[in-house]
């Protein structure tokens, strides 16, 4: 056959969109999996727009999902997130999607893996590239996840039904610590073009923050505008590459991978437009971001970045923690990005100078957009 066909799902899930698939209809070497996801998203395309496959074109629309029996005694399931890049072959198997996080309990449920009654339910969800536990609650109606609903969040149009993803114990995920050098900033030189201060925080996912002040920028550009503005775009992906060899993840930044760390720029509030043309006042918000994900400026905010930012923010010392304001009585820190305001939620401790996070909050909507069979073109040795 020139082409196989996969049982699969495609979903929507926070601001991004994956197709998902019960682990048993996939073969078990990673290597074969990673060539038949790259196929199926439309991957490689120098074109940039995954037309020959189920991709959208950016990172946030070139993901994957896979769904299995749980190998953690408190967990219901197991998930494994994978990026696919856009433009070259690569499957990065290294971090999470807070955003496609939203959508595995629901696959779980409507797929019969749960077993569940009506009303709210929680599935235990073990996540497996960050060998964190994650706790989806959401509604279930006539046995299937509910999606109609009021809740909204920024950058999806259409309202539904609200899920809280509690992250537990999301210190260290990559590095095995929240502060992975030790320090609340660090210091690194890109010889001729400048030393920068940059954070290094490491809670459900890994992710270096900069001052957007210091590519003189306010912080509330849009994507566009930043990718536009000549330098920056390089000059961050030279510093992500630097701190991951820091971190020990290369030894040298061409061997550091396109997914992880993540870079972000952050910013005090100050007046922004969203991409929908909203308009927000600073006295809105706490802390605006604008994240770099696979050498793209993203359109609005990843899930575990945003989950990353609200423990930075209560990191005394680091560059979040003094470009935000104050979280609320609840631990709860608005967010600005491009698509408007997210609300995450923090449990951060200081210890004998030792900083963890107990746990972090993200409330998303997710939906279930197709099923059936992906087709995957025709490979060698990729049998299911």
């Amino acid at each position: 056959m020139s082409q196989q066909f996969v049982p699969a799902v495609f979903y929507r899930g926070g601001t991004s969109k994956g197709v998902f698939f019960n682990a048993k209809v996939l073969p078990q070497d990673r290597d074969t999996v990673s060539k038949m996801l790259v196929a199926a998203l439309g991957s490689p395309d120098p074109y940039g727009r995954q037309l020959d496959g189920m991709g959208g074109g950016i990172s946030s629309l070139s993901k994957a999902v896979i769904i299995g029996p749980p190998t953690h005694p408190d967990a219901d399931v197991d998930y494994t997130f994978i990026q696919i890049a856009v433009d070259r072959p690569v499957a990065d198997w290294s971090n999470n999607c807070g955003n496609l996080s939203s959508a595995v309990g629901h696959f779980a449920v409507d797929e019969g893996f749960v077993p569940v009654e009506d009303g709210e339910v929680l599935v235990r969800i073990h996540q497996t590239n960050t060998r964190k536990l994650i706790h989806s609650r959401f509604r279930v109606r006539d046995g299937k996840a509910e999606t109609q609903g009021d809740y909204v969040i920024a950058g999806v149009a259409t309202p539904g039904s609200r899920i809280r993803l509690d992250f537990l114990d999301p210190d260290g995920a990559v590095t095995g610590k929240l502060l992975p050098t030790g320090n609340v900033v660090d210091r690194i030189d890109l010889d001729t073009d400048g030393r920068f201060e940059v954070s290094i925080v490491d809670a459900t996912s890994l992710i270096v923050y900069v001052d957007a002040a210091a590519f003189d920028l306010t912080g509330a550009e849009s994507p566009d505008d930043i990718e536009a503005k000549p330098g920056v775009m390089d000059k961050l992906e030279a510093l992500r590459r630097r701190a991951g060899v820091l971190l020990g993840l290369g030894t040298t930044p061409e061997a550091i991978g396109l997914q992880t760390p993540r870079i972000a720029m952050v910013s005090a509030p100050i007046a922004f437009k969203a991409l929908d043309g909203e308009t927000f006042a600073p006295d809105q918000f706490d802390i605006g971001t604008r994240m770099i994900s696979m050498q793209r400026a993203h359109k609005a905010i990843p899930g575990t970045g945003g989950l990353n930012l609200g423990v930075a923010t209560q990191i005394s010392g680091t560059i979040p923690n003094r470009l935000s304001k104050p979280a609320n009585a609840a631990g709860e820190v608005r967010v600005a990005n491009p698509s408007g305001l997210v609300s995450v939620g923090a449990v951060v401790r200081q210890t004998d100078r030792v900083w963890t996070a107990e746990s972090a909050v993200l409330f998303r909507t997710a939906r279930r957009l197709m099923q059936g069979e992906v087709a995957i073109p025709g490979l060698s040795g990729t049998k299911a």
